[in-house]
């Protein structure tokens, strides 16, 4: 289906282009959003009519947008989740969960400003992109972990999914006689030689026997 875009939208083209897009994009997006009007002679002299309003329209979303691009700058949403001892979430955190964190902080978005390819399965901290505007986008983090006091840990740099913090263990302090005992051969030796004299032991006494 081919369109008239009312506004710039980012991969597809500048307000005022007649672009041709998938007839469900333009019938489930673009059309009731207000986006993009059909492509025909009439909506065409209705677009030039009404360019000088849509582009003050445009400018004022974009302020507005900017705005809150401002306010968001800088900011960690925390959402704590079950997750076991390996990070790995019981379940996943998608866009609606980052549209409700993001709602109880006082900022509104909509499901297609959220740019999630993939839902997030393991704490940590996560970039998600936020787009406010065709020309505003914003970077938030998110700090998914499984309780408040570990989500202040992450903030300070802290990997919890490291071995250090799943088992205590400080790898780094870890030296390598910790894993090599330069007496093992020797001390298994004397084992053996025990072993090999009472093997030895019990055959005489069969011997004797029978």
């Amino acid at each position: 289906m081919d369109v008239i875009l009312l506004e710039r939208i980012a991969k597809l083209g500048q307000m005022g282009e007649t672009v041709k897009v998938r007839e469900g994009y333009a019938r489930n997006f673009l059309l009731p959003q207000g986006k993009a009007l059909r492509a025909n002679a009439a909506n065409k002299t209705r677009f030039e009519a009404e360019r000088a309003q849509l582009e003050a329209r445009n400018l004022e979303r974009k302020s507005e947008a900017q705005t809150v691009a401002d306010k968001l700058a800088g900011k960690s949403f925390i959402m704590v989740r079950a997750a076991g001892e390996t990070g790995q979430l019981y379940g996943s955190v998608a866009a609606r969960d980052i549209i409700e964190a993001l709602g109880t902080e006082g900022f509104t978005v909509g499901r297609n400003q959220v740019e999630l390819n993939h839902p997030i399965k393991a704490i940590g901290l996560h970039t998600v992109t936020l787009h406010l505007h065709a020309e505003v986008e914003i970077e938030i983090e998110l700090n998914i972990a499984r309780s408040a006091e570990e989500a202040g840990r992450q903030a300070k740099g802290e990997d919890l999914t490291s071995a250090d913090a799943i088992y205590g263990v400080d790898e780094d302090a870890l030296r390598p006689e910790d894993f090599f005992n330069p007496d093992a051969d020797e001390d298994d030796d004397d084992f053996r030689g025990e072993r090999a004299q009472s093997d030895d032991a019990a055959e005489g006494e069969e011997e004797d026997n029978a």
